[in-house]
């Protein structure tokens, strides 16, 4: 049994901002984390062409800026390796390939019991820790939809977050499901290469440019209502792409940075997807109904033949698989409560680190909040 004051579970980057952030108070902790390394999500689950959709001064986490000669917008790898430095600058320690496999509260103790497996060598671990952060992230897993038929299609089936590049479906038709970056932009990558796509949208999406998003932003930072900026950035969308309820894209009611405000939504970037729609090199369809052997059949009636599906259909949170006893701050989804007033703290020393659906500008401010009230409850209690 190893005894911790502060326990994280994940080493992405909402757990790495934790780390620092309770070192920055002199807090110790232990972090675990399942993979073998830290950010595997950005690692291993990206596309190739992967770069950040916000300016870089929103893509930082707490205490270390990007260095001055990185470009506005960073690429996956130019993010990774300013994950690495950062890991390096502050001493953060991970427990690599260790799955955390059971926590619970004990009351007697007033601590959280957890058990973590280390997937190389089967040792089992009991830590006991007064304070437990959730920070494994809102996407632990990709979500395929269940569609009648699929199970048998015989061709490649994919989420996205195993999507590399266009190589390897050269000469194939490829269905692209889902509207939002990812699906916008693996529908580009694979077109704009001469990939036959077609593209699945199901829901209203607004589509932008970094550059109207980066001048919202700015423009809240001066305090301005968000109305009023969504406003100013839609219209100038609108003179940018024109009318796209005729290419099947239709914006939703709400505006882009209330909607992401009000649940976790996020604008497209566009990529160059539109131009590539608007031109037919992109065949856009509704929502699938079945699937019969290589036919998908949608909900309008339309059939076509696909070879490769590639599902670009969302993740969930899998805190819940192993979290007991958190109802305090999550939700059958395994995400915090939106009632709360503090969306990153439950009872009994339970936090979450970058599960507000707010990126990691959203990481970063969690991870202040939950170390600097953590150092509050350190200072008030006896000794641990």
């Amino acid at each position: 049994m190893e005894k911790v004051l502060v326990l994280i579970v994940g080493a992405g980057p909402s757990g790495l901002a934790a780390a620092t952030c309770l070192s920055e108070h002199g807090i110790p902790y232990r972090i675990v984390e399942r993979e073998d390394c830290s950010a595997s999500l950005w690692r291993k689950r990206t596309y190739d062409r992967l770069k950040l959709h916000l300016a870089k001064e929103f893509c930082e986490l707490p205490h270390m800026s990007h260095p001055s000669d990185t470009p506005k917008y960073i690429t996956k790898e130019q993010f990774v390796r300013y994950v690495d430095e950062y890991v390096d600058h502050f001493n953060i320690f991970p427990k690599y390939s260790t799955s955390v496999e059971s926590c619970e509260y004990d009351e007697v103790s007033i601590c959280w019991d957890v058990i973590a497996r280390d997937l190389v060598n089967g040792q089992v671990t009991e830590y006991t820790a007064r304070f437990l952060v959730v920070a494994t992230g809102e996407n632990s897993e990709g979500i395929i939809p269940t569609i009648p038929g699929l199970h048998d299609f015989p061709g490649d089936v994919i989420h996205s977050s195993n999507y590399k590049s266009w190589n390897n479906y050269a000469g194939k038709g490829v269905l692209v499901v889902g509207c939002g970056n990812s699906g916008m932009e693996i529908a580009y990558d694979l077109a704009s290469n001469g990939v036959e796509t077609s593209l699945v949208i199901r829901s209203p999406v607004h589509v932008m440019t970094k550059d109207l998003i980066n001048l919202g932003m700015r423009l809240l930072k001066w305090h301005l209502p968000v109305k009023f900026v969504d406003f100013i950035i839609l219209t100038l969308a609108n003179i940018r792409f024109g009318d796209l309820s005729k290419y099947g894209i239709v914006r939703p009611d709400m505006g882009p940075l209330l909607l992401k405000a009000k649940t976790g939504r996020s604008a497209v970037i566009d990529v160059g997807t539109t131009q590539l729609i608007k031109a037919g090199v992109i065949k856009v369809l509704g929502p699938i109904s079945c699937i019969r052997g290589n036919t998908v059949e949608f909900e309008d009636g339309k059939k076509s033949d696909f070879d490769s599906l590639v599902f670009a259909t969302g993740y969930k949170s899998t805190a819940n698989t192993w979290l007991k006893n958190g109802e305090s701050l999550l939700n059958a989804n395994g995400m915090p409560k939106r009632e709360l007033a503090d969306p990153w703290k439950g009872d009994n020393g339970l936090y979450c680190v970058g599960l507000g659906m707010a990126g990691l500008a959203g990481i970063s401010r969690d991870a202040k909040s939950v170390a600097a009230d953590i150092k509050s409850a350190v200072d008030s209690m006896g000794p641990f």
